[in-house]
């Protein structure tokens, strides 16, 4: 594919809607991947084309104090009974070992001068792939991903949780680094993680990408945790309605429908551009000579087909209080 061409189109499907160049920490543990020229753009068209898994590296949450890393490095050893990985490859065994990390870290806390109370010990974070990944590879790729993200410069340890569905690794990284940095990530930083997670991965023959949502024809952001456990709860009657919800459900009911939303209408023409250009591309790839473009041109095309029309969460809310009304249900699981 020596003769691909980038298009705008596809450049801005894969555009992260957050600039790279905000990421807090130094250009030297967060750089771009390295580009590969026209092959990896042609490799990653692909990659979008046959909707390859994606990876996630989302933040799970901060430690505040000693106690705190004890109890979040219990949870991820199992009490124990799972050995924590390090940088250096040393592994920690047995809940004795765990603790007298955790202690270590939060001393070391305690000694940065002008440390505010509330200011994190430790950030954790998880990696993972879907279900049907290998967990050894993904094991593999997250050692790597850690010692190339954080080196020597920020103290971590790490664990795979396999439990034969959904394999995923819990990393543990000190807040203070030891030159005295901080990490404090932003969100320009987390796709920037998410591209070396990907990379590691497929460097270890598993087919992963870290594309933003709208390069894969999705508009609605991922449901947060504590709203989905709050919307699971009152779906089996248990507790309330979160109030985001229930507040979306009035706004998408009660709203003026006719009123004029620019970002629905730059949702939609942001959408009719790429899939434009991406017809585009397909029709010039089908009318190739050589053979793996001309099937890279009927993936594309049906890649372009299955893309759903853009959707906010309430068009979701209308249409599915919509379906309600008409077989007269009561939407518990809102």
């Amino acid at each position: 594919m020596s003769g691909f061409r980038t298009l705008r189109g596809f450049e801005e499907a894969l555009r992260p809607p957050i600039d790279v160049r905000r990421a807090r920490l130094t250009p030297a543990v967060l750089s771009s991947p390295r580009s590969g020229g026209a092959g990896e753009a042609a490799a990653r068209f692909a990659r979008v084309a046959r909707r390859t898994p994606e990876v996630m590296v989302k933040i799970t949450g901060r430690t505040r104090d000693g106690a705190h890393l004890r109890a979040h490095l219990d949870y991820i050893s199992r009490n124990g009974s799972l050995s924590l990985e390090g940088a250096d490859g040393e592994f920690l065994s047995g809940r004795s070992e765990v603790q007298g990390l955790a202690k270590d870290w939060a001393e070391e806390a305690a000694m940065e001068p002008g440390r505010r109370r509330d200011r994190p010990v430790s950030l954790s974070v998880v990696l993972s792939m879907p279900a049907g990944t290998e967990a050894w590879r993904v094991q593999d790729a997250a050692r790597a991903f850690a010692s190339e993200i954080f080196g020597e410069r920020f103290a971590y340890v790490f664990v795979l949780h396999d439990e034969g569905r959904h394999p995923h690794v819990h990393l543990t990284v000190r807040t203070l680094g030891r030159d005295g940095e901080r990490l404090n990530p932003r969100k320009a930083d987390l796709q920037v993680w998410r591209e070396h997670f990907a990379r590691a991965l497929r460097d270890r023959a598993v087919e992963a990408e870290a594309t933003p949502r709208r390069a894969r024809g999705v508009t609605r952001k991922a449901e947060q945790g504590a709203v989905r456990r709050m919307r699971e709860r009152f779906a089996v009657g248990r507790g309330p309605l979160p109030r985001v919800l229930d507040a979306a459900y009035r706004d998408a009911l009660e709203g003026d429908i006719g009123r004029r939303q620019p970002w629905r209408e730059a949702l939609r023409d942001r959408e009719a551009k790429i899939r434009k250009l991406l017809v585009a591309e397909s029709l010039r790839l089908k009318s190739s000579t050589r053979s793996e473009e001309r099937l890279l041109g009927a993936i594309v095309e049906r890649f372009v087909r299955s893309r759903a029309d853009p959707q906010t969460r309430e068009d979701a809310l209308r249409r599915r209080s919509a379906e309600l009304r008409e077989r007269g249900g009561v939407d518990r699981d809102r």
